[in-house]
């Protein structure tokens, strides 16, 4: 069932409009559970585009086997999706530094608080997100240090590589992760991937998860996979070494993503594509396991070339 979450008019005849996909069991008895996927709250990024199709298909073909509610917003930011802009296009807004919104704020604060009033109430949101067009990530689920208990029994569902519990600190409050959070709703936000692309290999990984967490609320009888036991880095981001360009030029990558690598290892160069020199060399400063890597090749002095997992981790 399409439901609308919000609208509003635009200049020149045009308006936005935000949708859901309600999908409810045959038989409904009045005490089913609720979780709600979203995606799409940046334009660039598209891995969800995917993992919402495939979970309504899959639904759709297996109706019978769901035993609770699931709402589906796969495009939060429509206008950004259509101009593969992260942003709100014209307003220059990051929608996902707006939440918990205003009613009586603007368009985006507008958007944000009926988006937020929508999801209310739900047994479980999650988040997916894609990397920037810059960078590919492993499927991963980032959280803070205070929401770790509450999230990490869902987290560990989710068929992902890794898990980050990140220091309060770090967290961005204006985020609908964290709005929804501390209003209720235990919320995961996932990220996978290279931004404007859809990787199918990880929208299938995240697909079968999300099934797993279904099954274990009781909302789905079907068949679902033994879900990987993801990596958890719980030393508040202490064992994560960010390795930045220290020149210009074209990165060449020697590693692959998701690699072990040791100290001293070569990371890749970057070179001078008019001389033919390589500007930088980079070694790889400790032991560990590559779950960020350059994806663009043009890089910058003070670029991000790679994230390394080190350390001792379970």
């Amino acid at each position: 069932m399409i439901k609308s979450v919000f609208s509003i008019d635009l200049p020149v005849l045009e308006s936005m409009n935000i949708w859901k996909n309600r999908i409810e069991p045959l038989n409904k008895t009045g005490a089913e559970k609720r979780i709600c996927i979203v995606s799409g709250i940046h334009g660039d990024e598209l891995e969800g585009q995917y993992i919402c199709y495939e979970i309504i298909r899959r639904i759709k073909a297996n109706i019978h086997l769901l035993h609770g509610i699931i709402d589906i917003y796969p495009c939060l930011n429509p206008l950004g999706i259509e101009s593969l802009t992260r942003g709100i296009p014209a307003f220059d807004l990051d929608l996902n530094r707006c939440f918990p919104g205003n009613k009586n704020g603007d368009m985006a604060e507008n958007a944000a608080q009926a988006i937020v009033e929508d999801i209310l109430g739900s047994e479980l949101c999650v988040d997916l997100h894609s990397s920037n067009i810059f960078l590919r990530e492993i499927p991963q689920v980032r959280m803070i240090e205070e929401n770790a208990k509450m999230l990490l029994p869902y987290a560990k569902l989710l068929n992902l590589d890794f898990v980050w519990v990140h220091p309060s600190a770090t967290v961005q409050n204006a985020t609908l992760t964290h709005a929804l959070n501390t209003s209720g709703v235990p919320t995961i936000a996932v990220e996978m991937g290279t931004g404007m692309r859809i990787t199918k290999q990880f929208g299938d990984q995240i697909t079968e998860g999300i099934f797993c967490l279904l099954k274990e609320l009781g909302m789905w009888e079907g068949e679902v996979i033994t879900p990987k036991t993801p990596i958890i880095s719980t030393e508040g981001g202490s064992e994560v070494t960010m390795v930045h360009a220290e020149a210009s030029g074209i990165f060449l990558p020697e590693v692959e993503h998701w690699m072990g690598i040791k100290k001293g290892e070569v990371i890749g160069d970057i070179v001078d594509s008019l001389t033919g020199e390589i500007n930088q060399h980079i070694l790889a400063p400790c032991d560990g396991m590559v779950f960020t890597l350059r994806e663009y090749p043009v890089v910058n002095e003070g670029s991000l070339i790679v994230r390394i997992l080190g350390g001792n981790f379970t």
